[in-house]
C-alpha cells in the first residue's frame, strides 16, 4: 500500500483532492496539504470513480484463454478456416503438447466430434471447448490418452455402439486432473498477466463464479492473490460441494453457485435441497439460468424453500415479463452480461425463438420491474473488458450493425452503475468515493460526462487496488 494524494479529481461532479493511506480513503477536500513521503497524482480534472467490480467471471479459464486458440465465429468463419487455424497452431506447438482451443460454435463448421477433428489434425491431442463452456470435444489422439473407451463416468458421450464420440459434458475438473502438470499449470502461470490486464480496465475486484467442487481448486487463485499477482479483491462462489467449506486465505466467500444444466435438468426437489442447504449455512445462492425453462425451475425452487436477500440469477439469458414479475416478488438479483448481445447477437437473431429476442440479456425490463441488476463479463466467454459491456448495454448493436431488443437499452450512466455496486451486494447501493471507504479507485483521463459519450477502457489512466497503484497508463 502507498500513501498518496490524488489532486483535482472529479468526484460526484466536483473537483477535489483525495488522500489515501493504509488502503483507505482518509481525507477528501480542496487544496489538501501534502505529507512527507506521499506520492502526488495529478488527475487534471479527470473523473475519480470507485474501481469497477466484475460480478461474474472465471479467473483460471480466462488465464488459460491467453494460451488457447480462438475458434469463435469472429475468428474462424468456416470449415476451411477451422482447418487452417488448427493446422497452423499444430505446426507451431512443440511435439506431444495438447492443442487447447476455445469459443467454438457449431455455426462455424457444424457439431464437432473426434472424427471431424481427426480429419484436420490426427496425430496431436486436441481439445476444443464449446462457446457455452459446458462441453469439450477431443480428437481420437486425445481420447486415447485419457482412455475414454475404458472409463465409465457421467459426461462421456458415446455413440450407439458404445464408443466415445470425443465429447465431454461438464467435465472440466476431471479433465484438468488428467492433463499433464505442465499443461494444467499453465492456467495459474498467466494469472499475473490477467491481473495486470484487469487493472488496465479499471477493475479492482471480481467474483469468480466457477462452480468448483474441491477447495484445492482455489489454491492457485489464492496464492496469486496473496503474492499480489492478482491485485484485485477476489470473491469466489464454488459449487454445492463447497457450501460449508473454509476457503483459502486471501479469498472471500460468495454465494453458492448452482448450475441448472439444460442438457439434463435437476429434479425440483434436488435443486430446492441445494438452495435450502446453502441458506442453512448462512450463504446465498447464485443460480445459472440460460433458458426460460431453467429460469422457471429456479423460481419454482425459491417458491418451494423461500428466497434469501442476496440470492441471485446468473445470466437470466431469457427473462420474459411473467418471470421478471416472479423474480421481483422473490427479491432476486440478476447478474447479466450485456456484451453477449453485441458479440453474439447476429447469431442469436438467426437461432433464438423470435418471441425470446426482445428478452435476451435484458436490463431495462428488469430495472423497470424493480429488480436489482449487476453487470459482468463472464470472461472468457465474453471479452474481459467491462467497458465493452457498458457500451453494449447502451447500444445493443451487433457486429453487423443490427439491434437486438432496443427496448432493453439503458443510459450510459446507468450502465456504468452495473459495475459499481458493492461486491457482496450486486445491484445494490452504488459505492462512492468517500472518507473511510476502501481505496479501490479508477482515475479517468477526462470528465465522466466525456467518458460516457463512448465508454472505452482507454480512458482509464490509473487504477488503485487496496491503496496500491496497480496500473498507470
Amino acid at each position: 500500500m502507498t500513501a498518496l494524494i490524488v489532486r483535482d479529481g472529479e468526484v460526484d461532479g466536483r473537483v477535489v483532492d483525495v488522500r489515501v493511506s493504509g488502503g483507505t480513503i482518509t481525507e477528501l477536500g480542496r487544496s489538501l496539504g501534502t505529507v512527507r513521503g506521499e506520492r502526488v497524482v495529478d488527475a487534471a480534472g479527470g473523473a475519480l470513480l470507485p474501481g469497477l467490480h466484475d460480478h461474474h467471471t472465471h479467473l483460471l479459464a480466462t488465464a488459460a484463454a491467453e494460451w488457447s486458440i480462438d475458434l469463435s465465429p469472429a475468428a474462424v468463419r468456416d470449415r476451411v478456416g477451422l482447418a487452417e487455424s488448427l493446422q497452423r497452431a499444430d505446426r507451431k506447438l512443440a511435439g506431444g503438447r495438447w492443442l487447447r482451443c476455445i469459443s467454438y460454435h457449431e455455426s462455424v463448421a457444424g457439431d464437432l466430434d473426434r472424427q471431424s477433428l481427426d480429419a484436420i489434425v490426427p496425430d496431436r491431442p486436441i481439445r476444443v471447448q464449446h462457446r457455452s463452456g459446458a462441453r469439450w470435444t477431443l480428437n481420437t489422439a486425445g481420447a486415447r490418452l485419457l482412455d475414454l473407451a475404458g472409463i465409465d463416468r457421467p459426461g462421456i458421450e458415446r455413440d450407439a455402439s458404445g464408443n466415445p464420440t470425443g465429447r465431454l459434458h461438464r467435465a472440466d475438473r476431471w479433465l484438468r486432473d488428467l492433463l499433464p502438470d505442465s499443461d494444467a499449470g499453465a492456467e495459474a502461470s498467466h494469472l499475473a498477466d490477467l491481473g495486470r490486464r484487469l487493472a488496465g480496465y479499471g477493475v479492482t475486484g471480481v467474483t469468480d463464479a466457477t462452480p468448483y467442487d474441491d477447495v484445492d481448486d482455489l489454491n492457485a487463485i489464492a496464492l496469486a492473490r496473496r503474492a499480489g499477482d492478482l491485485p484485485q479483491r477476489v470473491i469466489v462462489t464454488g459449487g454445492p460441494a463447497l457450501t460449508s467449506a473454509r476457503f483459502p486465505r486471501g479469498l472471500e466467500r460468495g454465494p453458492v453457485k448452482i448450475v441448472i444444466d439444460d442438457a439434463g435438468y435437476p429434479a425440483l426437489d434436488e435443486l430446492a435441497g441445494w438452495v435450502s442447504e446453502a441458506h442453512a449455512h448462512g450463504r446465498n445462492v447464485a443460480i445459472h439460468c440460460v433458458t426460460r425453462t431453467a429460469l422457471a425451475l429456479a423460481v419454482a425452487a425459491w417458491h418451494a424453500v423461500g428466497s434469501r436477500p442476496g440470492d441471485r440469477v446468473e445470466h437470466a439469458s431469457v427473462a420474459p415479463p411473467e418471470l421478471c414479475a416472479e423474480l421481483a416478488a422473490l427479491r432476486i438479483t440478476v447478474v447479466t452480461q450485456p456484451a453477449f448481445v453485441t458479440e453474439r447477437g447476429d447469431g442469436y437473431l438467426g437461432e433464438v425463438d423470435v418471441d425470446d429476442v426482445a428478452h435476451l440479456y435484458p436490463c431495462r425490463s428488469l430495472l423497470d420491474a424493480g429488480i436489482a441488476v449487476a453487470g459482468s463479463t463472464d470472461s472468457p466467454y465474453s471479452d474481459a473488458d467491462p467497458w465493452r459491456a457498458i457500451l453494449a448495454a447502451t447500444t445493443r448493436i451487433t457486429a453487423l450493425g443490427r439491434v437486438v431488443g432496443p427496448g432493453q437499452r439503458i443510459a450510459p450512466a446507468r450502465a456504468l452503475l452495473l459495475f459499481l455496486s458493492d461486491p457482496h451486494s450486486p445491484g445494490g447501493p452504488t459505492r462512492r468515493v468517500a472518507v473511510g471507504t476502501p481505496a479501490d479507485l479508477c482515475v479517468l483521463d477526462c470528465s465522466l460526462d466525456v467518458a460516457l459519450t463512448r465508454p472505452e477502457c482507454r480512458r482509464v489512466r490509473m487504477t488503485i487496488c487496496g491503496g496500491a497503484v496497480a496500473f498507470e497508463r
